[in-house]
């Protein structure tokens, strides 16, 4: 539960930021001087709503009782749907089928390559540790 909490205030705090950070580039870069305060709102609540589940997620891969097939898939089925559910509602994607499934794809193409990337991550942390236990 400790983990789950702090996970959850991480999450929130680090979807904030990237709200902020959108807003500034908006703003800066867009060169938009007034924004539209229900939009703002909005999309600050989905951001924030998205950094609490890529936060939270990640717990299904402490269950040891599940395999890496069954938490992956997990992890998967659950960050696309509550992420596609945001994304339309919010309007970050059009509520289409050429939407969805390009944005599908850009997701999958993503979410492939961050879990890969843990993956060889803790597998080089695993033959640390077991070249050091070797060393003992």
């Amino acid at each position: 539960m400790k983990s789950f909490m702090t996970r959850s205030i991480l999450g929130i705090f680090f979807g904030s930021f990237l709200g902020i950070v959108t807003i500034l580039a908006v703003v800066y870069i867009g060169r938009n001087e007034t924004l539209d305060a229900a939009i703002l709102a909005k999309n600050m609540l989905g951001t924030v709503f998205c950094g609490w589940f890529f936060s939270v997620t990640p717990l299904l891969f402490e269950n040891e009782k599940l395999t890496l097939i069954v938490q992956t898939t997990l992890h998967f089925l659950s960050v696309t749907v509550l992420y596609f559910i945001v994304a339309f509602v919010i309007g970050w994607i059009p509520f289409t089928v050429k939407g969805f499934l390009g944005m599908l794809g850009i997701f999958i193409a993503f979410y492939a390559i961050i879990w890969f990337a843990f993956y060889m991550y803790f597998k080089k942390q695993a033959e640390k540790l077991n070249e050091e236990l070797r060393g003992l």
